[in-house]
């Protein structure tokens, strides 16, 4: 039995290619569309409406498509309110839930549109006395009244803009031939607007932020008060302590670039004078550690989250190594953050990416290409690529700030 239903969609939708999309999704789903209305906005900041029937061969192929056309920004004409089921037990739902995206979202409760709070990816939404979050699977409770189907839910992407932002997000594009100079001066530009608004910046940084001799130019930009919050992994942490009381990573004089005699051990020597101190605050009130990022961060009251992992040698006492807890800590670290510069730490970023609604926008920056490339399949297709070595962007990123 054919089954059919009338959809719009507004915004920017031509020039961001969201249009192409809708369309391409309908014929790959083997439906059919007919357009019924189409409003083209006259100039780069009007934006445009369509109407369209679409039509599958059973009620179950239209739902499917309805449910992917949701996460283009497609609603349904005739308004209705969202389906609410309660959760059959704790971290377990109906089957038919919606996965929500990272993009602005709102749901019709009680003939209200109401906007979904502490949006996300990969999360289910939970509505309480008429107001609607983001939550893990993990954290559903029995009871919980969770939003299921297509029906009732506005996604609002964020579509690609020429220049209506100024950043326009500077092209999403991965390419090692652009010239880095051209790139940290649009970086250096957003991040003064982003502070000059109030807003908040937060660092994803990677160990190769120090094996690269990118300490000093790092620390520099936490003393200009351009970074908020640091989240990284016990490894960051303890080569930038080790180099700070060694001169050396893993062993490595960054200096000379050679191995020193007995280097091997010393960033056990600089996991074992923390323990020692009672912690990476205590090392800093104690007089042990004067310089590095760590350091800034104490100095200057600058939050820093580090989460551990499998690999951590140590780990340091301030690394959370429970992976639930880490995981929520980044997430309250991130709370009304505007940008995220991420620094050579693939898997910290990607964690990151997911936990980011689509308005927030992300700088990544990485020898490798496939690290920018892996973000933006995973749906954080805000980030913009920079594909360098990351000591030379911090070099010139905080030259630049100066």
């Amino acid at each position: 039995m054919r089954a059919s239903e009338i959809i719009e969609a507004h915004g920017h939708l031509i020039d961001s290619g969201h249009l192409s999309a809708i369309f391409d999704k309908v014929i790959e789903q083997n439906a059919a569309y007919e357009v019924l209305r189409f409003d083209i906005g006259r100039t780069n900041d009007d934006a445009s409406r369509i109407e369209m029937r679409l039509t599958a061969e059973t009620p179950e192929a239209l739902a499917d498509l309805l449910k992917q056309l949701t996460h283009l920004g497609c609603t349904l004409l005739q308004e209705r309110d969202a389906i609410l089921a309660p959760a059959e037990k704790d971290r377990c739902v109906r089957d038919d839930f919606y996965s929500t995206t990272n993009h602005r979202t709102q749901v019709r409760v009680g003939g209200q549109w109401v906007e979904v709070q502490q949006q996300r990816m990969d999360a289910v939404i939970v509505v309480i006395d008429g107001q609607a979050s983001c939550r893990k699977l993990r954290d559903v409770r029995a009871g919980d009244m969770v939003v299921c189907g297509h029906e009732g839910l506005r996604v609002l992407p964020e579509f690609r803009e020429r220049d209506r932002l100024g950043f326009a997000f500077m092209s999403n594009d991965v390419s090692s031939e652009r010239r880095v100079e051209a790139t940290v001066t649009k970086v250096a530009a957003l991040m003064t607007e982003v502070k000059k608004s109030g807003g908040r910046i937060a660092v994803v940084a990677g160990p190769v932020v120090v094996h690269t001799g990118g300490v000093e130019h790092f620390s520099a930009l936490i003393r200009k008060g351009y970074v908020d919050v640091v989240l990284a992994g016990n490894a960051l942490a303890v080569h930038d302590i080790e180099y700070a009381l060694k001169g050396t990573s893993l062993g490595i004089d960054l200096v000379a670039g050679t191995p020193v005699d007995q280097g091997h051990r010393n960033h056990m020597a600089a996991i074992n004078t923390i323990n020692r101190a009672g912690g990476i605050k205590e090392a800093v009130q104690q007089g042990v550690l004067t310089s590095g990022v760590m350091y800034e961060c104490v100095t200057h009251n600058v939050g820093y989250v580090l989460a551990g992992s499998i690999r951590d040698d140590g780990p340091l006492p301030d690394t959370i190594m429970d992976l639930i807890e880490a995981q929520n800590e980044y997430s309250a670290a991130l709370t009304n953050v505007q940008m995220v510069l991420m620094l050579s730490s693939m898997l910290h970023s990607i964690g990151v990416g997911n936990m980011l609604p689509s308005w927030v926008r992300v700088v990544c920056v990485d020898i490798n290409p496939a690290v920018v490339t892996k973000l933006s399949d995973r749906g954080s297709m805000q980030t913009v690529g920079v594909v360098t070595d990351v000591g030379m962007f911090l070099q010139h990123l905080a030259r630049k700030l100066d």
